[in-house]
């Protein structure tokens, strides 16, 4: 395979594609689930949800924090007297905060995150943090944002919370251009890509950072790549910082990561040898780890419900590295510039849907009767008792996959449920 992997003129593929958008009922997460992620990443910060007991039963469910635990995450909630005008709101949120940063000393940053119940009764995360923040400040740096499902969807979350952030990094002061590569990745994935670049002499900064007290900076030199593709307010304000985005398909894959370590190569000059020699091993591990997989998808047709942003440069990684056939790709938005690399790349024809009116999109996949089905958790119960096999859409994004060390790995989610009803069915 050649070191550098042309991107197909626009006309190819499915990059001047006519999606078919629908608007109606939607199963997914709220972007309160982002921070399942997020406060993991940035290992100093702390969420505090201003929300109902659901929010608070939603996170601690879906992290699976124990009871003994110190999550760095919590719920100030929303009961009835906050309700009923008894008691006043941004009293009752400055105590609460008090409280928590007199508790855990260790917490630098701060984010107070709006859910569906505080923005339906109007509750203004932005100026209370502007208030906190000057409280407490410069020990504790407060933020705000929003995860409520009204406005957001599970990936939207992270998003808001790291377009928050950019207002915060400092101003670049070396006019030398320089790489940051933008998105919550897990710490074992960051490391493996800093190696990759480093090994063609780039030197890197990553956003979020692990710690809040180590933010990149940003200015005119800094040129970035995106690591996921649900972060387009991010990408806005970055550029309004005066960064340049590198456009690039995504990480997943040795097609994907191999385009998209040249992008950052090709804007630095990095010589055809070099980048080779850098990329060399890895990307012979990741080939043979997917061709053992490759015998099990090889053919199979799969259909992709729309929920983190993701289903498009999985789509491509399944088709053109697994030889599987694309039924219909579902993403709850469809950002063509952040997507151009990857649409270009999918098989022309290909049937891409916008948004979501579940019940029209399950008559769809029954119609088609696909091999696998990438969806929510719950719409999987459903079709399994059709016969169907699913892969749950949250692990996709839960799992690191990005890079070539988890190329096999990310492959292994699609063939274990086609494996799993084999072995049933014997």
């Amino acid at each position: 395979m050649s070191s550098v992997i042309p991107i197909r003129p626009a006309s190819i593929g499915c990059t001047d594609v006519t999606p078919l958008v629908e608007r109606g009922q939607r199963e997914v997460f709220c972007g309160l689930t982002g921070i399942i992620w997020l406060h993991r990443k940035i290992q100093d910060a702390f969420f505090l949800v201003v929300g109902s007991r659901t929010c608070a039963h939603l996170i601690q469910s879906a992290a699976g924090v124990m009871i003994f635990a110190e999550p760095r995450f919590g719920t100030a909630i929303i009961d009835e007297r906050d309700l009923a005008g008894l008691a006043d709101v941004h009293d009752e949120l400055d105590r609460v905060v008090s409280q928590l940063l007199a508790r855990r000393p260790d917490i630098r940053m701060l984010f107070l995150v709006g859910s569906c119940p505080s923005e339906v009764i109007k509750i203004d995360l932005s100026k209370a943090a502007q208030r906190l923040n000057q409280i407490h400040h410069p020990a504790v740096r407060v933020l705000n944002y929003s995860g409520s499902g009204i406005e957001t969807t599970f990936t939207q979350g992270e998003d808001a919370c790291l377009a928050a952030m950019v207002p915060e990094l400092p101003s670049q002061t070396d006019a030398q251009p320089a790489l940051m590569v933008v998105g919550t990745l897990a710490d074992v994935v960051e490391d493996q890509l800093r190696q990759l670049l480093e090994r063609m002499n780039l030197q890197v900064t990553f956003f979020p950072p692990r710690n809040s007290q180590a933010m990149p900076e940003v200015g005119p030199s800094t040129r970035f790549l995106l690591a996921q593709p649900f972060l387009a307010d991010t990408a806005r304000a970055l550029l309004s910082r005066g960064a340049k985005h590198l456009s690039a398909p995504f990480p997943l894959g040795v097609e994907g990561t191999t385009a998209w370590l040249q992008a950052a190569a090709t804007e630095f000059g990095v010589a055809p040898d070099v980048f080779e020699n850098a990329i060399a091993a890895p990307r012979q591990r990741a080939e043979k780890a997917l061709a053992l997989q490759r015998q099990w998808l090889q053919g199979k047709r799969i259909f992709f419900f729309p929920d983190s942003q993701l289903e498009i440069p999985l789509a491509r990684f399944v088709h053109r590295e697994l030889g599987m056939d694309l039924v219909e790709v579902g993403t709850p938005y469809l950002h063509r510039q952040h997507m151009a690399c990857e649409l270009a790349w999918l098989p022309p024809g290909t049937r891409i849907s916008e948004g979501q009116d579940v019940d029209l999109q399950l008559d769809r996949c029954l119609a088609d009767a696909p091999d696998l089905v990438v969806c929510g958790l719950g719409l999987a119960n459903p079709l399994e008792a059709q016969g169907i096999s699913t892969k749950w859409a949250i692990e996709l994004v839960f799992t690191p996959i990005q890079g070539y060390e988890q190329a096999g790995d990310l492959a292994g989610l699609f063939s274990r449920p086609l494996k799993r009803r084999t072995k049933l069915a014997a």
